[in-house]
């Protein structure tokens, strides 16, 4: 049913202002971008390996998007699946009683898309796309989706219901209350809310860095706010508009 994760998408004040990190400092390929009426937004798709990294504007402040970030601020906002034939998907969701913001398809940056409500999937949104042009595999970017990290009050349940709807496959850790769910080449790693502030739903993005003494030569230009370690860095969400973002050279 699932064969990658599209994208992952993050809400900013500007477009611009977001162009300078993750398109300028992290190199990451621009894609596609649009104004979306419909959803009062501006996006743009960013290439991030298999995957892309959508950036939402909100239009207008009393939108869905404007609304979110007029109560959460920047961040992380949600997770969307790839998948081969959105109208076959939608209907098995429906068969299993599963909550919707979207019965049918409607045209997005990604593609045909539609949302599943986030009560349906412990606390996460998450959209499902069938894209209608190239995949984000056809741009070379100096980075790729590594995972995305979750919070669940209930890891065990959180993780369960991720499999059952979209039928991901657990990978094989070494014991602890964690879940680490494949998806493509990337993963959605499930943990206790109180190892993460507390936080339900979307938490961190880990990326993998082709290049990483670039990309450290890369912050330091840019005067970038990080933690660093050996071999990784966490970007200050500060800098990364209110995104946890962690980069490894592994």
């Amino acid at each position: 049913m699932i064969r990658r994760i599209h994208h992952v998408g993050i809400v900013v004040n500007r477009l611009e202002d977001a162009y300078r990190f993750y398109r300028d400092t992290l190199g990451l390929p621009l894609i596609k971008e649009a104004t979306i009426p419909d959803q009062h937004v501006r996006a743009a798709l960013l290439g991030a390996g298999e995957s892309e990294i959508e950036l939402l504007e909100p239009l207008d402040p009393s939108s869905g998007i404007g609304r979110f970030l007029a109560r959460r601020g920047e961040g992380l906002h949600h997770l969307c699946f790839d998948t081969p034939d959105i109208v076959k998907t939608l209907t098995s969701l429906k068969e299993m009683r599963v909550e919707l913001l979207d019965a049918t398809p409607r045209t997005g940056l990604a593609g045909q898309i539609a949302f599943v409500h986030p009560r349906a999937c412990c606390g996460v949104l998450v959209e499902l796309a069938t894209p209608s042009s190239a995949s984000a595999a056809d741009a070379p970017a100096p980075l790729r989706l590594k995972r995305l990290v979750i919070g669940a009050s209930d890891v065990r349940r959180a993780s369960d219901v991720l499999r059952s709807l979209f039928g991901l496959d657990e990978v094989a850790m070494n014991g602890g209350p964690r879940s680490m769910l494949a998806v493509g080449r990337g993963a959605v790693l499930v943990v206790p809310s109180e190892e993460v502030g507390g936080t339900e739903g979307l938490v961190a993005l880990s990326m993998l860095a082709e290049d990483f003494p670039a990309l450290i030569d890369a912050f330091t230009r840019a005067g970038t706010s990080v933690l660093r370690g050996t071999g990784e860095v966490t970007v200050q969400p500060s800098s990364s508009h209110g995104v946890n973002l962690h980069i490894s050279r592994y």
